[in-house]
């Protein structure tokens, strides 16, 4: 019934699984990829025929983690998998973005390619198989995909390289990197580092591109087993001549309108040379629709070629830069007077107003995933308004662009944040791109830099981001700083590089060619770390260091530890402790299991006061000491005192005041503050306080004027009898008078409950005795 093929290699000291012909049978390739016991099925499905009018590759990738996959049931009302996650959007692009490139030019036909996660071990991540399902999937189907691809995650610990590290290997390492490729070149780069060198990251990209070479003999020998007919493609018509005769109808426009730097004035003349276009074209519109589209798109090739051909021969960019020169940069702090910290970044037409929020455990972000719940408390929120390119659009929910610039700027800034330890709060960064003109990601790393130490957070050094392009025409290349958007559209590379000082927390590259050369690689990182010490300097003269100071309008966090014994006290019976903690002093508490307990709140007095509470409840009452407390409670010989947040004392009637006190009542009353000194601690913890030897208002300790009470002593000390008043008032003594004959009731030995009949002693009873 099945037609199954299978592959196995050893990969990275694992079974890499790559299989075909049992499931989703009915797409037009399906393949199950396995690693471990992670388990990925990617199916590709294309349309035969392109949609009349269609002018762009319509390439859908969906990525999907199935909660069975981990043994879960997911969270909210549904109870099922819904709208992607950020996670699997970022996944989604991942894959997308090494296989768009492969397709030939012309290609129309629409494709989707959906992944699913069947299985995860918690150990080998399922991104990577993700990549590699597809990568085979496409090429088993018969599309004209100019691949395979391979794909691998690379981590670096101990001056060491290490392939498809886990989640802990990368934890503890200084990278995380992302690399896909084909046989003979890198296709894509995605990565996070702890300020590593250019060698160091040139070095673990080619280590990837290596090891991911067993990866694409595979998929090849799986191929050679199972993959369908190639499609006949439809051969493009020879479109020189049209080409032709449209440089001659508007070449000259175009050269002059890309001769403008403004970008405004710019995009005005080239829509005054289409729209020449357009209207001398009108005849053939009506007569051949199809011909009339493809010569329109000719218009994109003609300005490509006017300016690769100015930039490789007369090292003249768009707006007249030379191939290094960084756009002016204007950079402002505290450009918000509210937010806790914010920031103004301007590079030439590219422009961002940062933000960045402060808050306490409470924000963190709940994420829902296959490795069960975590919590993130460092976001970045990368936004961008249509009206930043002067155009009428969509406006609302990020999209998929969106939430990848703000994933590539988290990555950036994430290895320079302290601590959690260090700096215990919640970090929301925001980037409002307001103009742009190429990398306005980058200009989200500079400018969430300066907002966050604007607020204060204490971060190791500024970090700073510049985007590189490449002009590539044969062996002839030229590497551009600082590209703008037409340089981005225009040219074959988008590589995104940033870091601080000591080195790279981030590199992202995109090849819109079929890959390039070690070389190539190695002068971009060169020039870009020229450009970001630059764009450093350039910062600096705005804020070149965290403040020392939050701002007035966040919150103030402080940490106390208390021992793990004594967190059952301060939450109290059903947590009534620590609401009536909240309650009273308008502070926010939070503890964890280790006995950490984070207060915050704007007001320091709220703060103070909710310490000082949890102080009470967990410290030792110590004698001698005076404390502030609250009447709880009267009772006919005193008053008991709450005076530890957790603990009462007695206040005898006799240590209220130095004078007699009638009735308790008289003088005090329950909720009323007072101050007092623990004058003893019983055996059974029970506290002695006083009130008279502590001033009331002050809280200063009186001297004590009340005389000491003599010693009892034994009875020999009450003098003699006589001295004792004459007896006759009291009456006849006991025995006689008023109070009636004794009864006989015998000798008083034999009035002994332990005598017996006879008068012997029988001892104390068995049950007293026994042990």
């Amino acid at each position: 019934m099945f037609d199954h093929k299978k592959v196995e290699i050893e990969w990275g000291g694992k079974t890499l699984t790559l299989e075909t012909g049992k499931v989703a049978r009915q797409a037009d390739g399906a393949v199950i990829a396995t690693l471990g016991e992670t388990v990925v099925l990617c199916a590709v499905t294309a349309a035969k025929s392109v949609k009349e009018g269609q002018d762009f590759f319509p390439l859908t990738v969906h990525y999907q983690e199935k909660f069975s996959a981990a043994g879960r049931i997911p969270g909210g009302f549904f109870k099922r998998e819904r709208g992607a996650t950020e996670k699997e959007t970022l996944v989604s692009r991942l894959i997308d973005r090494p296989i768009r490139p492969l397709f030939p030019e012309g290609f129309y036909n629409e494709i989707n390619a959906i992944a699913q996660v069947l299985s995860y071990d918690g150990e080998n991540e399922p991104d990577i198989l993700a990549m590699v399902a597809a990568s085979a999937a496409l090429t088993l189907s018969g599309v004209p995909f100019m691949g395979p691809i391979g794909a691998a995650r690379v981590g670096y610990q101990n001056g060491e390289y290490i392939l498809n590290p886990t989640d802990a290997q990368v934890a503890e390492g200084d990278l995380d990197l992302v690399v896909a490729g084909t046989h003979d070149a890198v296709m894509m780069v995605e990565s996070e580092a702890k300020e590593l060198s250019e060698e160091v990251m040139l070095g673990a990209v080619m280590f990837a591109h290596e090891q991911m070479q067993p990866v694409i003999d595979a998929i090849i020998k799986l191929a050679e087993q199972a993959a369908k007919e190639p499609w006949d493609l439809q051969l493009v018509d020879d479109q020189a001549a049209q080409k032709a005769k449209l440089k001659e109808l508007i070449g000259d426009d175009l050269k002059a309108a890309y001769k403008l730097t403004n970008k405004s004035e710019r995009q005005n003349a080239i829509n005054e040379a289409r729209t020449k276009a357009r209207e001398a074209l009108a005849d053939l519109k009506e007569t051949d629709p199809a011909q009339y589209l493809g010569t329109l798109k000719l218009v994109k090739k003609l300005e490509a070629d006017i300016v690769r051909t100015a930039i490789l021969k007369e090292g003249i960019r768009i707006d007249g830069r030379d191939t290094k020169t960084v756009r002016p940069i204007v950079a402002e702090a505290h450009f918000l007077p509210r937010a806790h910290g914010s920031a103004l970044f301007t590079r030439g037409e590219t422009q961002t107003i940062a933000t960045c929020t402060l808050g306490t455990k409470d924000a963190e972000q709940m994420i829902d995933g296959l490795d069960g719940l975590s919590y993130q408390h460092f976001m970045l929120h990368y936004n961008f308004p249509p009206y930043s390119v002067g155009e009428v659009g969509r406006f609302g929910a990020p999209g998929r662009r969106e939430v990848g610039h703000g994933k590539l700027a988290w990555r950036a800034l994430h290895p320079v944040l302290p601590s959690k330890d260090e700096f215990p709060y919640t970090i929301r960064v925001t980037s409002d791109i307001t103009e742009s003109n190429g990398s306005s990601s980058m200009a989200t790393v500079c400018g969430g830099s300066l907002a966050m130490m604007d607020a204060g957070v204490p971060i190791k050094r500024p970090v700073s981001g510049i985007a590189m392009g490449l002009i590539l025409e044969g062996k002839e290349f030229a590497v551009l700083s600082d590209i703008l958007g037409d340089e981005d559209h225009l040219g074959d590379m988008d590589f995104k590089v940033a870091g601080t000082s000591e080195g790279i927390t981030t590199m992202q590259m995109d090849i819109k060619i079929a890959g390039i050369t070690k070389e190539i690689f190695e002068t971009a990182l060169n020039q870009a770390k020229e450009g970001r010490a630059h764009i450093l300097g350039e910062m600096a003269k705005a804020l070149d260091s965290s403040r020392t100071e939050l701002s007035a309008h966040a919150p103030r966090i402080e940490t106390m530890t208390i021992d793990k014994s004594k967190i059952r006290d301060v939450i109290g019976t059903g947590g009534k402790v620590i609401r009536e903690i909240v309650a009273t002093t308008g502070a926010k508490v939070d503890i964890d299991d280790d006995g950490v307990i984070k207060i915050s709140s704007s007001d320091g007095s709220q703060i103070e006061a909710a310490m000082n509470w949890i102080k009470g409840i967990v410290e030792e009452a110590e004698v001698g000491k005076i404390y502030n407390g609250k009447v709880v409670n009267l009772v006919d010989f005193g008053a008991f005192v709450n005076f530890m947040g957790g603990k009462d004392g007695l206040v005898h009637v006799s240590e209220i005041k130095n004078e007699r006190v009638e009735k308790v009542g008289d003088v005090l009353s329950e909720g009323q503050e007072v101050k007092v000194k623990v004058l003893e601690i019983d055996q059974r913890g029970k506290v002695r306080l006083s009130m008279r030897v502590v001033d009331q208002e002050t809280g200063e300790e009186l001297e004590d004027t009340r005389p000491a009470r003599e010693p009892r002593g034994d009875r020999g000390d009450r003098g003699p009898r006589g001295d004792r008043g004459d007896r006759g008032d009291r009456g006849p003594r006991r025995e006689g008078g008023d109070r009636g004959p004794r009864r006989d009731r015998g000798p008083r030995r034999e009035r002994s409950e332990n005598k017996d009949e006879g008068g012997e002693d029988i001892g104390l009873p068995s049950f007293i005795t026994e042990n």
